[in-house]
């Protein structure tokens, strides 16, 4: 009998967890490497000897995506909603200019590099405000096909696994504080989960204030996606044949919940909680971990769907567009956070 989804995806979770045990006892020994690290070095290195089942793909997918946003939403007890609008307020400027880096550098790049238009414009909105989500969402606008989706996303995970594994030995080279660190990852690093997974490998304090940064970010898939949407209608429209009359063609279907990640509506959900004192402050240290250990078991699912066939996809042109641009986003952070007058007390 086959098994029904739920029962399915259990094999593969329990490796997932059994994996990140192993890290955690090795982020004990190597802490500046960290559990999150050692995840998902470890779920790559068993993916590439031994070629998951079906089976355990489908847990291993289903940790990397809801274990994450799970760990997103337990870390959301140990702040309060004045720590997260004054980080959001202060990483603004930051953040700003990075997402402005990211977009025109991927016109003005990709256009260099003869990559078409869908392809350039998933490949910069991934990088500027959060992986594979903002490639997912501007796809329900633009409808780009299915080859284009997956170059973007193959060259997404490409640095996404680069910043993991060099941000945090980076940073502590270059001697960051907590709150310079993660506001580098949260603006710097193009998905949820290596952003959570670099900025807790360099300390706790600095996983905490990247999360805020990093969700802050994310809400930029709202305006973002509503203009390409506005932007594509008009282009449709000037270039729509006389035939068609003078009504404009319809713009692609989407809707707000393709745009907001659910997951961040429960985050804000649990802070406002923990603001009006909902969760005991002696329960603090303990969801920590557990915030921690749940980042570890996505990373290890993450890694166990590494394949080397999905960063062979991307091709060498979009791989090249998203280096240039990873490079040019995480300058671009250090840079305004040197001329920045908030930030000048957030370093060592």
């Amino acid at each position: 009998m086959p098994f029904s989804r739920p029962t399915r995806r259990l094999p593969g979770i329990l490796i997932c967890i059994a994996i990140a045990l192993v890290a955690t006892a090795l982020g004990h020994v190597e802490p500046v490497v960290g559990a999150p690290v050692f995840g998902i070095v470890i779920g790559s290195a068993v993916a590439a000897v031994v070629r998951p089942s079906e089976v355990v793909d489908s847990g291993a997918a289903w940790s990397g995506k809801y274990v994450l946003q799970g760990s997103v939403v337990v870390l959301g007890s140990g702040l309060s909603l004045g720590q997260v609008v004054h980080t959001g307020w202060q990483s603004l400027p930051v953040m700003l200019g990075t997402l402005v880096v990211a977009l025109v550098g991927g016109v003005l790049i990709g256009r260099a590099l003869g990559l078409a238009a869908d392809v350039r414009t998933l490949v910069a909105v991934g990088t500027a405000i959060c992986g594979a989500s903002a490639i997912a969402a501007t796809q329900s606008v633009i409808r780009a096909k299915a080859d284009d989706v997956a170059y973007a996303i193959g060259t997404i995970f490409t640095f996404n696994v680069v910043a993991v594994l060099s941000f945090p030995f980076i940073g502590h080279a270059l001697g960051f504080g907590d709150q310079a660190f993660g506001l580098w990852a949260g603006t710097a690093i193009n998905d949820t989960s290596s952003v959570v997974a670099a900025a807790f490998t360099f300390s706790a304090a600095a996983g905490q204030y990247g999360v805020v940064v990093k969700l802050t970010r994310t809400l930029m898939i709202i305006p973002i996606t509503i203009g390409i949407a506005v932007y594509r209608r008009r282009i449709a429209a000037k270039t729509a044949p006389a035939a068609r009359g003078p009504e404009p063609p319809a713009s692609p279907a989407w809707s707000w919940r393709s745009i907001v990640p659910q997951f961040l509506i429960w985050f804000v959900v649990v802070v406002a909680i923990n603001s009006l004192g909902g969760i005991p402050s002696t329960w603090h240290p303990a969801l920590s971990l557990l915030g921690t250990f749940m980042i570890t078991v996505a990373l290890a699912g993450i890694g166990l769907g590494t394949r080397v066939q999905i960063l062979r996809s991307a091709g060498l042109r979009p791989l090249v567009l998203g280096a240039a641009l990873w490079v040019l986003v995480a300058l671009t952070s250090l840079g305004l956070q040197a001329l920045s007058p908030s930030m000048s007390g957030i370093w060592r």
